[in-house]
This record gives C-alpha cells, sequence and structure tokens, in this order.
C-alpha cells in the first residue's frame, strides 16, 4: 500500500529523518465509489508502539462495510504531547484536503482508534479548530474536527482512572495539572464536539471502563450524540475481537450506528 506522508517536508518536531519521525498515512480507497466516507484508523499501544492488529485489518474490515479508510502512523515516545495529536489533526486535514483526488466527501471524514489511539481520536474530537485562513500550506487551511469518533477501549482521563503508562509516554513524567486537565478528554467535550460510538468490556484491566463511562457522561451533559456499549467480560485489545463471543458484536453495533449517522445512499 502507497504511504502518504504528512509533510513533504520535515514534520514538525521531528528529531531526525527515519520512518519513526515522518509520520504518515497509508491509504486504504474503494474504487468506483464517488464520494465514499472515509474514516481514519488510530492502533493503539499506549502511546509507546503501534499495534498491527488494530490497523490494517481494521481498515479492511470498514472497506467491507462501504468505507474507505487511513491508518494513521502517528508519532510516539520519545515523542510527547502535542506531537500524536498534532499529526492527528494534519491527518484530518490531509484526507479532506485530497478529497476529491481520492474520491471522498469532505464532510464526512471520521476517525477510529482504540486504546491510546481511542484517546488520539478522542483529542482529536474535542481539541480541534477549523482551519487556519491565512496560512500558505492549504492543507493548513482545512478544519480538524473529523465529523465522528469511534472509540474503541479508549483511554480517556489522565487523572483518576489514567492508564498510567500512556500517561507517562504522552505527558512525561511529571506533567503539570494543566496539562493533565488539557488532556483529559472528559473534560473538553463540548456542544461542538462530534458524536461517538464507544466500546469496552466491563472487566478491563488495562484501561478501567470508568473511561468510557465518564466520557459518555460528558456527552450527555453537552448533549452530544452517543452510542455506548459495555460487553460483560474481555480482555484489553481484542481488536476486531473476532473469535470473542460477546464483543465480536461491537462491529455489527458500530456498522449500523455508522449507517445511521452517514446513510449510504445520502450523497
Amino acid at each position: 500500500m502507497e504511504k502518504v506522508r504528512l509533510w513533504s517536508e520535515a514534520a514538525p518536531y521531528a528529531s531526525g529523518a527515519n520512518e519513526k519521525d515522518q509520520p504518515h498515512v497509508t491509504p486504504y480507497l474503494l474504487e468506483n465509489k464517488p464520494d465514499s466516507p472515509a474514516i481514519i484508523v488510530c492502533p493503539g499501544g499506549g502511546y509507546g508502539v503501534k499495534a498491527f492488529h488494530e490497523g490494517e485489518p481494521v481498515a479492511l474490515w470498514l472497506n467491507s462495510i462501504g468505507f474507505s479508510s487511513f491508518v494513521l502512523q502517528y508519532r510516539v515516545a520519545p515523542y510527547r504531547q502535542p506531537v500524536p495529536l498534532l499529526d492527528a489533526q494534519r491527518a484530518i486535514r490531509l484526507v479532506r484536503s485530497r478529497a476529491k483526488e481520492w474520491k471522498l466527501d469532505p464532510i464526512r471524514i471520521g476517525i477510529l482508534g482504540f486504546s491510546a489511539g481511542g484517546h488520539l481520536a478522542a483529542s482529536a474530537g474535542t481539541l480541534f479548530d477549523y482551519g487556519h485562513p491565512e496560512a500558505e500550506d492549504a492543507v493548513e487551511r482545512e478544519s480538524s474536527r473529523p465529523d465522528l469518533m469511534v472509540l474503541c477501549y479508549p483511554v480517556i482521563s489522565m487523572a483518576e482512572y489514567a492508564h498510567q503508562g500512556s500517561k507517562a509516554n504522552l505527558l512525561g513524567p511529571a506533567p503539570s495539572s494543566e496539562l493533565v486537565e488539557r488532556y483529559c478528554c472528559e473534560k473538553q467535550v463540548t456542544e461542538n464536539t462530534p458524536p461517538a460510538f464507544i466500546w469496552f468490556t466491563a472487566d478491563d484491566q488495562a484501561v478501567p471502563v470508568e473511561n468510557g463511562l465518564m466520557m459518555a457522561l460528558a456527552f450527555r451533559r453537552k448533549q452530544v450524540p452517543f452510542e455506548l456499549h459495555i460487553f460483560e467480560s474481555g480482555p484489553h485489545g481484542l481488536g476486531l475481537a473476532l473469535e470473542h463471543p460477546a464483543a465480536n458484536n461491537w462491529t455489527l453495533l458500530c456498522q449500523r450506528w455508522l449507517y445511521r449517522q452517514w446513510p449510504m445512499n445520502s450523497r
């Protein structure tokens, strides 16, 4: 698959010129389907690595249900904030800026993430801007707001119930209270936050289910549409969960939710 770098020149904050220093997306485009909706996929990995099973297999599943997709290779530790979020925002802008070329619908660009990738997706959905009209770079003129979010056992809080490994990799060993609050996604939800599909397993031993509950409550308070599913049991990091007897339903539930958000014959 073709890799498309997010920046043609060196990426902001890049500390080297290796692949890990140059974030990119891998497109999985649908053929013969103009105005396709698209979803950017953020694999998890505690902001230290990126899990393959939460990348390409998910992109191919999205293709199978009618969505173009892009797997985002964002920068992880030793890179810290604001770098991963900057990469996610740039990916959304880039996909939107090339929508005509890639036969996409620029107002149906979503983001999906697992675990720490779910935190990145939730951050993109709460800490966005509507573009910089004065920018010389045409990509930067595009909005970084995703049109919807799919949050799969996401890290949400950087305070209570935080996943400590993700927190340390993203914020460093002794972050200020202001920095912690900024990256507590449940505290950044506003009326302009896009709708979300959220799922968890109740006995997740790595990222407590309270992360999902807090995010759902934040949506409820701001009257942002959301759908939340909590399965009784299952380990962290299930990905598509194809062999899990209960959580394997999340893909069907998500598909139905996506079709309600974006009816496939609407464009």
